[in-house]
């Protein structure tokens, strides 16, 4: 599985949504995306990855496209 299919997979599982709403989403764009859902997508992509995030950076994880680039930070290049 290629790094782009993890990190979708992390938000489909943890959100229960297709892929086809992925580009665009963000924090409390959508019910499943909120305080807990939140913490899911962390763990979800902290084992996909095995990464452990900065407070900071779970934080700042708002949208799809900030996480990418959140990754970046932990040598997972999407």
């Amino acid at each position: 599985m290629t790094n782009i299919e993890k990190y979708n997979e992390a938000f489909i599982s943890s959100f229960g949504i297709n892929e086809d709403a992925l580009c665009g989403l963000e924090y409390q764009g959508i019910a499943q995306w909120d305080s807990v859902g939140h913490m899911q997508l962390i763990a979800a992509l902290e084992e996909a990855f095995d990464i452990m995030f900065d407070t900071d950076d779970i934080i700042d994880l708002n949208s799809y496209e900030r996480g990418k680039e959140i990754l970046k930070k932990y040598e997972v290049e999407i």
